[in-house]
């Protein structure tokens, strides 16, 4: 069956657009505002995410919204880069930033978007959560990350791998390419057993990253303000230099299947009627009152600091 379309619309949205499996560029949805997917176009964004492990949702996010959050979050950076346990992610040029978590910065759009909701259910099941709210900022810099996994691959010496358990959510709040440090992405190494889960190190060895690139090799993605990616939260992937002028924010959700041990994190009370959903459940904490959201951004620090 069809979903039902929004009141203001006559027609289900314009085409999306798929590639074939070995073109080197993620599989890109093309849509508009507030739109949902129908089950063919729907079928596709699933399969590319189970292929390839990455997505780009375009033209999902009022960009008013966008603009609100980026004059924010550029406003907030010096607090950050400020703090004596600043939160960076292995080098100073990525930094750990959090959005603020209340009104008049929490926009449905970007934290509950049907759209996507719609593709990561499909991967995730019924129940699944966001678990997640944050960002970070890539700094004028040379500097880029190790090849990583957020997280790997739950067993180790796995045959087959597991289906998907966390799915990222990234919407950049400029617009992103390889000039201002769009991320570094392997496409299909979710599948790659080599970063395990219980081993703690979430880097890729020299080794693997040799073996992967008889593969396939990385690619960085240009990406359109107002567009939402959808990555595996084991897909292999670095923050890159950016070597433009002007810092590039990106912020971050996970997704996860209704079973993941997590904590939760803060919104203002007043998000929970604004985010209500009957597919994605908050796994917040909603509180009244102020709310030290930069104090308690943690980054991935690293010895080469």
């Amino acid at each position: 069956m069809k979903p039902d379309w929004p009141a203001e619309r006559s027609e289900p949205p314009s085409s999306k657009t798929t590639r074939e499996p070995n073109q080197t560029s993620p599989t890109q949805c093309q849509g508009t505002f507030r739109q949902c997917l129908d089950l063919r176009p729907l079928g596709k964004a699933k399969q590319a995410l189970e292929q390839d492990g990455i997505l780009i949702v375009e033209d999902v996010i009022d960009l008013e919204h966008i603009h609100i959050l980026r004059e924010r979050v550029l406003a907030d950076l010096d607090k950050y880069v400020n703090r004596p346990d600043a939160s960076f992610n292995w080098n100073r040029g990525n930094i750990q930033q959090a959005p603020p978590p209340f009104p008049p910065f929490l926009f449905r759009d970007i934290l509950a978007i049907d759209f996507v909701i719609q593709i990561t259910k499909s991967i995730l099941g019924a129940g699944m959560m966001n678990a997640f709210y944050s960002g970070n900022t890539a700094m004028p810099s040379e500097s880029r990350q190790p090849v990583h996994a957020d997280l790997g691959q739950l067993w180790p010496a796995q045959q087959n791998p597991h289906p998907a358990y966390g799915l990222v959510v990234n919407i950049g709040l400029v617009g992103m390419s390889p000039k201002n440090g769009s991320t570094e992405v392997w496409p299909g190494t979710h599948l790659d057993p080599s970063v395990v889960f219980e081993d703690g190190d979430i880097e890729v060895s020299p080794e693997h990253l040799e073996a992967r690139r008889a593969v396939s090799l990385p690619l960085q993605a240009d990406v359109a303000q107002g567009s939402a990616v959808i990555r595996d939260i084991r897909l292999w992937h670095a923050g890159m230099p950016n070597r433009t002028l002007e810092p590039r924010p990106v912020l971050a959700m996970i997704h996860y299947v209704n079973w993941w041990p997590t904590d939760k994190f803060v919104l203002h009370a007043s998000a929970e009627s604004l985010l209500t959903h009957p597919d994605l459940r908050q796994h917040a904490t909603y509180k009244d009152g102020a709310i030290d959201y930069v104090g308690g951004a943690a980054g991935h620090e690293n010895e080469r600091l």
